[in-house]
């Protein structure tokens, strides 16, 4: 789904019923401490209560994270960029994805919500049980963590001019995929799986448009935004 216009201010309304449009909202703390006790708990279970080597721990844990970061994009171009053509599909594509590329600044929902984080989570777990058994108890935590990281990663692209230079191409595919091309960019965390599969944006032919940065970031001051708009 495009859109016309970049919306600078406000917030997509997703639901009706403010007790659910309330639940659409949140902050990536929350995220990050609800599931701090699986990172620690479920790597301590496999070394004390399953007695893995703590090399295996490690190697599982890092596979983990690797597998989210395909898994990441994988999500990101063929579940978060469907092309829906019914009128339900349009509204489940514009709940999950669409709603953030019209309203880029809203930080509140640049972290899945907390209730269908877990029940994804919870399928994700369930699912490598079945192929990995007790390896899931050291893989899935590792997979959490990359998935932690990339919304970390998210938040701070729309927030902040990248911290240091190597990361600026991480943040210029980001800003190119909402305001260039929606088709290519998908990678959040890594750009390994755009160099990959081909959808990374060349960079050096691609012109960097600050304006359009700007209207992707969030407010971090609206009040000297309102100053300088004026």
């Amino acid at each position: 789904m495009e859109f016309d216009k970049i919306y600078n201010k406000g917030q997509a309304q997703l639901f009706k019923n403010q007790y659910l449009e309330f639940l659409t909202k949140t902050h990536p703390l929350v995220i990050w401490g609800m599931y701090l006790p699986i990172l620690i708990l479920l790597p301590y279970y496999s070394l004390r209560g399953l007695h893995f080597s703590g090399l295996s721990v490690f190697l599982l844990f890092i596979g983990g994270m690797f597998s989210w970061s395909l898994t990441e994009y994988l999500l990101h171009r063929f579940a978060f960029h469907y092309h829906a053509e019914s009128e339900r599909g349009k509204k489940i594509h514009y709940l999950l994805h669409g709603n953030h590329h019209e309203y880029p600044r809203d930080k509140k929902r640049l972290f899945m919500p907390a209730a269908p984080s877990l029940i994804i989570s919870s399928a994700f777990f369930l699912l490598m049980y079945v192929f990995l058994r007790q390896n899931t108890f050291a893989f899935f935590p590792g997979f959490i963590l990359g998935y932690l990281i990339y919304g970390s990663m998210h938040y701070a692209i729309h927030a902040w001019n990248p911290p240091f230079k190597w990361m600026k191409g991480l943040w210029r595919n980001h800003h190119l995929h909402h305001y260039k091309n929606d088709e290519r960019g998908f990678g959040v965390s890594s750009t390994l799986w755009d160099h990959i599969f081909g959808t990374m944006f060349d960079l050096k032919k691609e012109k960097e448009d600050k304006e359009k940065v700007r209207e992707l970031m969030f407010v971090r001051n609206p009040r000297k935004e309102k100053l300088e708009e004026h």
